[in-house]
């Protein structure tokens, strides 16, 4: 069983700083990718809760960038946006936030990305 986790490897980015937090946005910025933003805390159950469908999402969105972050390793970011309660999903785009969604919600959840995705131009290849 060990193998297979290798095999699946995270597109969840683990956010640890406010540089690591700005060079990850605006790469994906950069890349013409919207963000969906996961402030966590892991005493916090919902989010911890969260986590494996957070993945799930960053596998069926292939175009979009899947960050996590720790409001209590990254305050900084966690006060930006004034993000107040966990779990609290951000959807960035273009570098901007666009939609804030408080509380562990998957199908509404699900629907917010579905929605950025589409109001998102396709990337010209």
């Amino acid at each position: 069983m060990e193998g297979q986790e290798h095999q699946s490897k995270s597109r969840v980015v683990k956010v640890d700083s406010l540089e690591s937090w700005n060079f990850h946005v605006n790469q994906a910025t950069t890349r013409g990718n919207p963000i969906v933003a996961h402030f966590s805390a892991s005493w916090c159950m919902p989010s911890v809760a969260m986590n494996p469908f957070f993945e799930e999402l960053a596998s069926d969105f292939q175009d979009v960038s899947f960050l996590s972050v720790d409001v209590d390793e990254v305050k900084e970011v966690a006060t930006k946006y004034e993000v107040k309660a966990m779990p609290t999903f951000l959807l960035i785009k273009e570098g901007a936030p666009v939609d804030k969604l408080v509380g562990a919600n998957p199908d509404e959840i699900r629907k917010r990305i579905e929605s950025l995705v589409q109001s998102t131009p396709a990337q010209l290849a």
